[in-house]
């Protein structure tokens, strides 16, 4: 994406979007309670703070008039709420990054609940507008409540210090008040002018920056094959063409926040010499004590910074816009998906799924691609009886695999009956397997976490897969992790993804050229052990000698045809 999305009339109502679940949903009443909790630990700093500006006055005072006694009493009031504010501080701290947390910890859950509902994790794959969801749900979400919670409580302490000081001014000189609120006012205007390009640059760093990670967690994945075909250069180029937008978005970044910060530090320096430009003439005509002076400098300060919070926070606020962008843009998706879902729920589905117990059915279907621009399958009428087999062939792109899953139910688009086991009840074996994060214990069990499968068990399971020596690998223990990834061939993969399907006992199992990798004769053993065990599986695959291990076989051709015979009516293949 070259230019980020017109997004800043939508910023508010995905803030209030991302907000609202967690203060306003189930946890409203921890998450009030930290924040009024915040709210009253800011009131009492900020009168700490203009208690000790009125003592400051009183010892600058003391000073001036040579007063030893009245200069000692007001120093040891001044020590003191010095010493109040060490713990309101450190207590204001220790509740706001608490709270921060919690809401990280809430929002980070709903989205991963939402992101695996529906499957709107698989649904995202190419999606164009929504890239590296899982840095959005991670990093984006921790800056996010971080941040909103930080500027809220900025809002509100810049109130409360308005509301305070503003009183202590005013007492001082009315003109000192007038002059703050002008100055406050023209330096917002002018900084907004100055800075307004920093939203839509943030919002390309955080794209750029997530291309960057994508690029070299894919190299991390892919080492092998990259190493292989000795990719090196190509991958290096991808790279560095990525991480030149990086650094070329960066570089006007940086331009930009120093056209606005010659702008703020002037701002700033100036705020420091204007209290002083117009009380000092007070005192000179003897109007306020010397002491005066510096209260005025500390309250307007103080003042400006609360009336002043756009300018001195610009920067981040653009940064933090194009975060809530990101969020709200995801959350918009996952919207979009569970809306999708009701409304097919609510309409008759165009592919009809009735369930059945350990048979597929199949009447009528026409399997088409998700957007339905070409149809892969049409017309197509089959029953497989229990206990019986079926192998799917044809050329590569015909629409085996999408026939797989059109009955798992990731491709909806098309029209006809599909008569199936209960999801729970069916297990699909891809060319390349899953391996989990884990231990072994946890590769046989996937996607079930059972713990009380005893070790004789899972081993016999390894020795009927041919993978008698692989508990070995790990000592003997089945719960200690490995990176089995890394440590296990393809097809060994494709053996343990096997020894999966045997823990399980699906009613239906569906192997997508799930046997591609291995020799021959671990294929025949695998084939051979789930006949003689009565299973009914249904297998995608190109080897001819897979024709024996199936009792019928598929043939999809062009535009939709098929044809189904049974392999006993089929030629011997010459040897």
């Amino acid at each position: 994406m070259d230019q980020p999305p017109k997004f800043t009339r939508h910023v508010w109502k995905q803030l209030w979007r991302l907000i609202r679940p967690y203060f306003f949903g189930k946890t409203r009443g921890k998450a009030w309670t930290q924040l009024g909790t915040l709210i009253t630990l800011s009131v009492a700093v900020t009168w700490v703070s203009i208690f000790s500006l009125r003592v400051m006055r009183d010892v600058m005072t003391a000073l001036e008039k040579q007063d030893t006694e009245g200069f000692e009493r007001a120093l040891w009031i001044y020590i003191g709420t010095f010493a109040a504010s060490i713990p309101l501080a450190a207590f204001y701290r220790y509740v706001e990054e608490r709270l921060a947390l919690n809401w990280r910890d809430f929002l980070a859950r709903t989205f991963m609940i939402r992101y695996f509902s529906n499957r709107a994790y698989y649904r995202l794959q190419g999606h164009e507008e929504i890239d590296n969801p899982d840095q959005r749900i991670s990093e984006d979400a921790r800056n996010f409540t971080t941040t909103s919670l930080s500027f809220s409580l900025l809002v509100i302490n810049s109130i409360i210090q308005i509301l305070g000081f503003a009183r202590e001014l005013w007492m001082i000189s009315g003109t000192l008040v007038a002059v703050l609120v002008g100055y406050a006012l023209f330096g917002t205007l002018v900084a907004f002018l100055i800075g307004r390009r920093l939203i839509g640059l943030n919002y390309l760093q955080y794209e750029r920056e997530a291309n960057l990670r994508y690029g070299l967690v894919r190299v991390r994945d892919n080492a092998e094959s990259i190493a292989f075909y000795r990719g090196e250069r190509k991958e290096l180029r991808d790279l560095r063409r990525r991480l030149g937008g990086v650094v070329g978005n960066m570089v006007v970044l940086i331009k930009w926040n120093r056209n606005l910060a010659f702008f703020t530090t002037g701002y700033n320096s100036l705020a420091l010499i204007l209290p002083l430009a117009i009380v000092a003439p007070l005192f000179l005509r003897g109007e306020v004590e010397f002491g005066t002076i510096p209260q005025a400098m500390g309250a307007f300060g103080a003042f400006l910074a609360a009336v002043s919070l756009f300018i001195t926070q610009f920067e981040r606020l653009s940064a933090f816009a194009a975060g809530v962008t990101r969020l709200g843009s995801l959350w918009e998706f996952l919207d979009e998906r569970d809306v999708e879902d009701d409304l097919e729920a609510e309409t008759d589905e165009q592919i009809e799924i009735s369930e059945e117990k350990r048979t597929i059915a199949l009447e009528n279907l026409t399997v088409a691609t998700p957007g339905g621009e070409r149809i892969l399958l049409r017309d197509l009428t089959f029953r497989l009886p229990p206990g019986k087999s079926l192998l799917i062939m044809g050329e590569s792109g015909s629409g085996k695999s999408s026939l797989l899953r059109t009955i798992a139910g990731l491709w909806n688009s098309g029209e006809g009956k599909i008569g199936r086991p209960p999801y729970r009840n069916m297990m699909f074996l891809p060319q390349r397997p899953y391996m989990v994060p884990g231990s072994l214990r946890t590769q046989l069990d996937y996607p079930e976490a059972r713990r009380d499968t005893d070790p004789a068990t899972l081993q016999e399971v390894l020795e009927t897969v041919n993978l008698p020596e692989l508990a070995k690998r790990v000592d003997g223990d089945f719960d200690r992790e490995a990176d089995w990834a890394n440590m296990l061939s393809l097809g060994e993969q494709q053996r343990l993804s096997f020894a999966r399907l045997l823990m399980k006992k699906p009613a239906i199992a569906f192997l997508d050229e799930s046997s591609s990798a291995l020799d021959e004769p671990n294929e025949e053993h695998l084939y051979l052990y789930l006949r003689e065990h009565r299973y009914t599986y249904v297998s995608v695959g190109h080897r001819s000698t897979l024709l024996k291990y199936h009792d019928w076989v598929m043939k999809i051709g062009k535009d939709g045809e098929w044809e189904i015979i049974k392999t006993a009516d089929l030629e011997p293949i010459p040897s």
